[in-house]
């Protein structure tokens, strides 16, 4: 039985995926998600072999491998919306008999690893360190789309999020929260300072930036995201992909962590004098920890 029509479920003439250009055979296990396409090369300048590279729109794919790992890095570009293309389309890649539009007898299941750039909302923790997330707070309202359910941690932060909202905060939409995959959260995070991050439709007024538009009251006073407390997580940044890349892995059956490095600190009114550098310790730190992990 078909899972979905030509129409929904579109691919190029020559097979190939339709946004990002891949075939099934492309897909490794492990894939690295970055927003910049210029970072995909930063990254896979590391490998020991990259046996391909794709570009189409601005999702780029380098294929090759780290030792005895075979890698992907693919750029996103920004948002949420970007990630529900990347998240749907790679899990289809393998797990959708493409031809026949069916449902493969054997799933299969990714690793999703993601290396951005973010702001940080606590004092601190200063630019250039690293943060990896607990959970994402997604104010982006994509997840509402979907039908979901939530395992126990998710209901118990969504639950405390949504008392302190309303004594709080009076947010223009319906948040959701989203957890790591605990495994991967605990193998490749162990030494990494852990927080939840809020995940933002924009840059500008939905980060509480202003330059010529005021942003709403809620998004005026970070401090009082800062202030939220789960089981002693904090929120501890803001960026634009990681509850998405969460949620929809979670609902899929995939693995993801994100990790970010700080380059700017929204409470010390801070930015990193060399963000380039700090990406590139990042990206160092997070290769050598997919080297070293065991699946």
């Amino acid at each position: 039985m078909r899972l979905t029509s030509e129409a929904d479920f579109v691919l190029n003439p020559n097979g190939s995926i339709y946004h990002m250009d891949l075939f099934p055979e492309d897909v490794a296990d492990t894939i690295i998600l970055v927003g910049d396409p210029d970072r995909v090369e930063r990254i896979s300048k590391h490998f020991d072999r990259i046996d391909k590279k794709v570009q189409k729109r601005e999702f780029v794919t380098h294929i090759g491998w780290l030792g005895k790992k075979r890698l992907n890095v693919l750029s996103t570009g920004i948002s949420t919306a970007n990630i529900d293309i990347a998240i749907n389309e790679l899990d289809a890649l393998v797990n959708v008999d493409l031809k026949n539009r069916t449902l493969k007898e054997q799933t299969r299941s990714l690793n999703f690893i993601r290396v951005g750039t973010s702001g940080s909302l606590q004092k601190d923790i200063p630019v250039d360190t690293f943060v990896a997330s607990s959970f994402g707070l997604g104010l982006d309202n994509l997840l509402a789309f979907y039908q979901r359910d939530l395992n126990e941690r998710e209901e118990e932060l969504q639950k405390k999020w949504q008392d302190y909202e309303r004594q709080h905060i009076r947010l223009p939409n319906p948040t959701y929260v989203a957890a790591a995959h605990p495994h991967l959260l605990l193998s490749l995070a162990k030494n990494v300072r852990k927080g939840i991050t809020l995940t933002a439709p924009g840059f500008y007024g939905p980060q509480g930036r202003k330059i010529r538009l005021d942003p709403i009251s809620p998004m005026q006073n970070l401090d009082v995201f800062a202030d939220f407390d789960f089981r002693g997580i904090k929120i501890t940044n803001f960026e634009m992909e990681t509850s998405a890349i969460y949620g929809l892995s979670n609902l899929l059956g995939h693995r993801s962590l994100s990790f970010n490095t700080i380059i700017a600190n929204r409470a010390a009114q801070q930015f990193s004098k060399d963000p380039k550098k700090a990406v590139d310790n990042l990206i160092a730190q997070v290769l050598e920890l997919i080297s070293e992990h065991d699946s």
